[in-house]
């Protein structure tokens, strides 16, 4: 017989899974995009810094142009992810 102090349940797919892990398993796919987002933004940004600085310009077009092509990747597969949708 259980023990009713016991924290683990069934997910459904016969694994034994805390409430923290649970919690974890749903936020995943939220967790994952976020970071997805934060890191195009970021590789992006920098590649644009590093091209601004390869072909010497005097203005930072380049940062931007990368910075505004990361945040667009970034946001269609942030809500791409978050409202569901998949790819076709």
């Amino acid at each position: 017989m259980p023990d009713p102090d016991d924290r683990e349940r069934r997910d459904g797919k016969g694994e034994d899974l805390s409430d923290l892990a649970a919690g974890y398993r749903k936020a995943a796919p939220y967790i994952a995009a976020s970071t997805q987002l934060v890191a195009a933004t970021g590789v992006f940004t920098a590649l644009g810094w590093w091209a601004d600085k390869k072909l010497e310009h005097t203005g930072p077009w380049l940062l931007l142009l990368g910075a505004a092509v990361g945040m667009t990747g970034g946001f269609v597969s942030f809500f791409r992810t978050v409202l569901g949708k998949k790819d076709s």
